[in-house]
């Protein structure tokens, strides 16, 4: 279920002025290189619209509830869904929707998340919902790079980076950012012991040390749950983008792609250890 509190907050404040003025774009491309932060805005805007709450969005009311748990018959998500690419076949869907006035609300919105996996076809059939609609809707592409968008996509939404936001000072602000819940933060638990193994790690892989096997086997044997798993890798991550930041782009760079591998590995269901062990042998 998304967390409105993982919306931005000066994005959402200029949706809303957006929307007090009747002003909403039928189109926007929200950049921004954490999905998740994104993604809660958008929906943010979706229970805006919908909620039937005194302070809105109150993000309780069973409006916002059914946009939140994605049961609401005007809100569509479409993403790769494990797949490398959104295919024509996931967009079709939208385009007989977009025929259709709006269920409950007074407008509809269609998400379309990793904007930058459309496939040709996909995205030319996009341009027809991108042009200006029969039925009150608003469509959200949600990317990380926006050179990767076609370029008369692009030309036809009202582009809102993300990226310029202060960066949030604290690490449980950072982890938030990323996807975790505060549930997760919780069963996280102290991490100082965990963030030292993952940096010799890191380390090891970036040197292509041999004990980088034995180390991911430590690792493996640290883990308690699986928020400490998803938080290993949130530090690989972390820790390469450190160094690419600083131009230390040997090793960096590579390793970054291997841990990018591992993320679709885990949506086929390769274990934990599977995962290190790739990482150390590559």
């Amino acid at each position: 279920m998304i967390d409105l509190k993982q919306a931005a907050p000066k994005q959402i404040s200029f949706l809303k002025t957006a929307f007090e003025q009747d002003k909403l774009a039928h189109a926007y491309l929200f950049v921004d290189s954490l999905t998740q932060r994104a993604l809660a805005t958008a929906y943010w805007l979706a229970c805006l619209v919908n909620c039937t709450g005194t302070k809105r969005p109150d993000g309780t009311c069973i409006n916002c509830e059914r946009v939140l748990s994605g049961n609401h018959p005007d809100v569509f998500l479409v993403k790769p869904e494990g797949k490398q690419s959104l295919s024509i076949d996931q967009i079709r869907p939208l385009k007989e929707e977009l025929a259709k006035s709006p269920v409950e609300g007074n407008r509809r919105f269609f998400f379309i998340e990793n904007a930058q996996t459309l496939t040709m076809p996909a995205a030319n059939a996009l341009l027809n919902l991108l042009e200006e609609p029969v039925a009150p809707v608003t469509t959200i592409l949600l990317t990380n790079n926006a050179q990767q968008i076609l370029p008369t996509v692009r030309s036809r939404t009202q582009i809102i980076e993300f990226n310029d936001l202060a960066q949030a000072n604290s690490k449980s602000q950072d982890l938030l950012l990323y996807g975790f819940s505060q549930e997760d933060l919780e069963n996280l638990g102290e991490t100082a012991e965990l963030d030292k193994a993952v940096k010799y790690f890191y380390q090891e892989l970036l040197e292509n040390n041999d004990l980088a096997v034995v180390s991911a086997h430590k690792l493996a044997g640290m883990m308690k749950n699986k928020v400490q798993e998803d938080y290993v890798f949130y530090l690989l991550k972390k820790f390469c983008l450190d160094g690419i930041k600083q131009q230390q782009l040997l090793g960096n760079q590579a390793l970054l792609g291997r841990l990018l591998d591992c993320d679709k590995m885990k949506f086929s269901n390769v274990s934990f250890l599977n995962r290190l062990d790739y990482l150390a042998l590559s």
